[in-house]
């Protein structure tokens, strides 16, 4: 895969005051994600190449992918497919990517989300709401040991341009 030709349509930087090994764990260990991601869990093989999986909380695979850079604690890449079908096939492989850097007393982490191609703000939606709320549950859990539990669907001009598209959503 050539890194080269995706380009980063949505980024988020947050300050959380903990250390780079505390929000790799959180990013990328079950037990953690499930606290602040909804219910969902990550799963995830410990080495480039791995298998990466988020979990509904019913137990299906929701996400699917491949871990693509693999550094601990600083820098973890994962291809992020939603497991609707038609979805990857029409909107091609996302790039999600985690980069944690100590900043003073605060860790600095910068999550991207990369594309292949162009899409449209309203395709984007889903994951302009969503970001926020998982990191922000991140950060709270890390910072307090609770995070919110945030309540949210799919934004409406989403699902609305997926299926002008043809792809059909749960």
């Amino acid at each position: 895969m050539n890194l080269d030709q995706f380009k980063p349509l949505t980024v988020y930087t947050i300050y959380i005051a903990s250390t780079p090994d505390r929000v790799w764990e959180a990013l990328t260990s079950a037990e953690f994600s499930r606290k602040y991601f909804s219910g969902f869990a990550v799963e995830m093989e410990p080495r480039l190449g791995g298998k990466f999986i988020v979990r509904a909380p019913d137990g299906s695979e929701h996400i699917s992918g491949d871990v693509f850079e693999y550094d601990p604690p600083n820098k973890l890449t994962v291809t992020w497919n939603v497991n609707w079908p038609d979805l990857v096939e029409k909107l091609g492989t996302t790039l999600v990517t985690y980069e944690i850097e100590q900043a003073g007393e605060a860790v600095r982490l910068t999550m991207s989300e990369r594309h292949d191609r162009p899409l449209s703000d309203d395709i984007l939606s889903g994951g302009r709401t969503g970001w926020p709320a998982i990191l922000s549950g991140l950060k709270s859990l890390l910072e307090t040991g609770q995070a919110p539990q945030i309540k949210m669907a799919p934004p409406a001009q989403m699902l609305a341009a997926l299926k002008a598209m043809g792809i059909k959503t749960p």
